[in-house]
């Protein structure tokens, strides 16, 4: 068996080749159960990788996998299959069919946006702001409004941070993260962190573990669905700052349209492919 796969770069700052956040991308998984996808992705051991698949219902299916589970939505793995299926199928326009939805992608060049997969869902978060601060290695007065949990396709833990400086300075605490920002549905624990001038960071767990993402489009979505939530005035629009913390500096575009439809942006360059023979 011999799998075609694509390298593509997600959310890429203009002019850097090897920023934004790296997915490998399968043109063909029709000859693959779950277990084989899976193995493949923990074989990468990238944030993920996805399978195109054929659709009946938009212009292909895509399956998305982390090296541990499978995603229903996420924005980087969504913008880098849409870049991969134009350069199969043409056109810049596309609708990818994933576990969470129908998610309609156009593009400007290499410049790809989504709209997310569902409207936003929000709850508290059950943890106080001082104990998210301890989670996070900073002081209490660094928590600058009402954490949330939000969902526009994948559920995240928000956590709106005073400054930028405070973003650049959260070390988060193992016990802690996987104490209050625990996702039972995933096995996972996570937060994200963003300031008012747009500087992010997204932590998550995975075999007991904090890692840091270089670039989350799906918090991007959600982090739109706080801002509804929380009575922004709309419409708006921001630039996220992500990734400069794990040397991959990532630009994420995030604009929340006034009838509260939430768009995010990226920019895709392909760095190469080959095949895997099985």
């Amino acid at each position: 068996m011999r799998l075609a796969f694509r390298i593509v770069n997600v959310f890429v700052v203009a002019g850097d080749r090897l920023s934004g956040n790296p997915l490998c991308v399968f043109e063909d998984g029709r000859t693959l159960d779950d277990a084989r996808m899976q193995a493949l992705a923990r074989q990468l051991n990238l944030s993920e990788t996805t399978f195109v698949l054929p659709s009946e219902r938009a212009t292909a299916r895509v399956r998305i996998f982390t090296p541990g589970f499978e995603m229903p939505f996420a924005g980087h793995p969504t913008l880098g299959t849409a870049h991969v299926v134009r350069a199969l199928r043409g056109g810049d326009r596309v609708t990818l069919e994933l576990a969470a939805g129908i998610v309609p992608v156009t593009a400007e060049g290499n410049t790809w946006t989504l709209r997310a997969a569902r409207p936003p869902e929000t709850r508290a978060a059950a943890a106080s702001r001082g104990e998210l601060a301890a989670m996070l290695g900073l002081p209490e007065d660094a928590i600058a409004g009402e954490p949330l949990w939000v969902s526009t396709g994948v559920e995240q833990l928000i956590v709106p941070i005073a400054s930028a400086a405070h973003v650049r300075a959260a070390r988060p605490v193992p016990e802690l993260i996987a104490r209050h920002g625990y996702l039972p549905a995933r096995d996972e624990a996570m937060a994200y962190l963003w300031s008012p001038d747009g500087e992010v960071r997204f932590f998550f767990t995975q075999h007991g573990a904090v890692i840091e993402d270089p670039a989350t489009g799906s918090a991007c979505a959600n982090l739109g669905g706080y801002l509804i939530a929380t009575g922004r005035a709309l419409p708006l629009a921001m630039e996220l700052r992500q990734g400069d913390a794990v040397r991959r500096p990532s630009r994420l575009g995030l604009r929340v349209a006034a009838d509260r439809s939430i768009f995010v942006t990226g920019g895709v360059v392909e760095l190469g492919g080959g095949a895997f023979d099985l």
